[in-house]
């Protein structure tokens, strides 16, 4: 039986962010242009381990997703909070993102108190759904955000009270 489990990020889970981040398909919905723009991304993303704010998601003891709070270091905006998150390609559809996402909402509630949780996201990405599932609300939208082989894409903010 499968079973996704999850755990808090260890240094190690950095090198399957760089590799899922790294993928074609995978890529083309973050504004990630190299190698090295990937790996400065994944090191920022997985230094908020320090935190005990980035979760990994594990497929039978395998790295499947990793998601992570950016959590602010000014008082005045600890309230709120940006989050990002992966699902490997082959392990979407299998519940993995949901687990994911409902873990991190319950630790940005839990340890961190945050009360306003969003994302940014572009258009066309199906991880959008999962988001709406979760009861997030689109608030605005920046059109013509990203620029990749002549094409445009919009972002798109989302939204959730906790």
């Amino acid at each position: 039986m499968n079973e996704v489990t999850i755990r808090n990020a260890i240094d190690s889970d950095e090198q399957s962010l760089v590799h899922w981040l790294s993928q074609k398909d995978v890529a083309k919905w973050f504004p990630l242009a190299d190698r090295r723009e990937v790996e400065d991304a994944a090191r920022i993303w997985c230094s908020y381990s320090k935190m005990n704010a980035v979760l990994t998601a594990l497929w039978n003891g395998e790295p499947c997703g990793i998601a992570n709070l950016y959590i602010q270091p000014f008082k005045k905006l600890a309230h709120q909070c940006l989050f990002a998150i992966i699902v490997a390609e082959q392990y979407r559809g299998k519940g993995v993102g949901t687990k994911l996402l409902g873990s991190l909402i319950d630790l940005a509630k839990k340890q961190f108190s945050i009360e306003i949780l969003h994302l940014e996201v572009y258009e066309g990405n199906p991880a959008i759904s999962l988001y709406e599932k979760f009861g997030f609300k689109e608030y605005g939208q920046q059109k013509r955000f990203v620029k990749e082989d002549g094409q445009y894409l919009t972002k798109i903010f989302m939204q959730k009270r906790l």
